[in-house]
């Protein structure tokens, strides 16, 4: 919406946009009508396309704006705190967790599969995830740098970009294969590969 919402305004679309999320969680994508969302929210036809007035295709891509920051709020504090490796192990094990407990199902990928076919921003939201989340890797290595506990010479972005490219296959591998083994590894070795890029006097 182009427009500011009063604080009701941003509650209610904020609702909306839950009950959507659920719906989707609950039944998949290609199953969520908006009536099942309407009536589980207590929502109106005509509030809902207030706040959606491109129907159904403008609601998934909220929910898969939802969706993407849930990705990155799974990981906080861990995330935003990458300041020594015991931090980077915290963060490290709920990442894991966190995909553990989603399985072979991810709501994220459904979401964005189908939007992507209707709307460019669909990739949008992708983008604007993997760049968020980068940027926090990136944050945590320049941290470690400072400290001395990564080397001076590891471009902070090429290896938090190879550290989320390790991830982002591992999670694929998870969906495809049930497997949670290959995360681990990606994420195990790589941030091994910074704890030992520093050299002993």
């Amino acid at each position: 919406m182009t427009h500011a919402l009063t604080r009701k305004g941003e509650a209610t679309r904020g609702r909306i946009v839950a009950g959507a999320a659920a719906e989707v969680r609950e039944r998949g994508v290609d199953e969520v009508r908006l009536e099942d969302v309407m009536a589980r929210t207590g929502t109106s036809k005509s509030q809902l396309f207030h706040y959606f007035p491109g129907g159904k295709e403008e609601l998934l891509l909220a929910v898969a704006q939802h969706e993407a920051d849930q990705v990155l709020a799974d990981q906080q504090p861990m995330l935003g705190n990458l300041t020594s490796w015991p931090a980077w192990q915290a963060w490290r094990d709920r990442l894991v967790s966190r995909y553990l407990a989603q399985g072979q199902t991810c709501p994220l990928n459904g979401l964005l599969g189908q939007a992507g076919r209707r709307a460019p921003a669909a990739r949008a939201v992708l983008t604007g995830l993997m760049q968020r989340w980068e940027a926090a890797i990136a944050d945590g290595i320049r941290h470690m740098q400072s400290t001395g506990d990564v080397a001076a010479e590891v471009d902070p972005d090429r290896a938090a970009a190879a550290l989320l490219a390790g991830i982002q296959g591992g999670v694929l591998l998870l969906l495809s294969t049930g497997r949670i083994d290959h995360l681990e590894a990606a994420l195990d070795l790589t941030i091994d590969s910074l704890r030992g890029s520093v050299r002993p006097a």
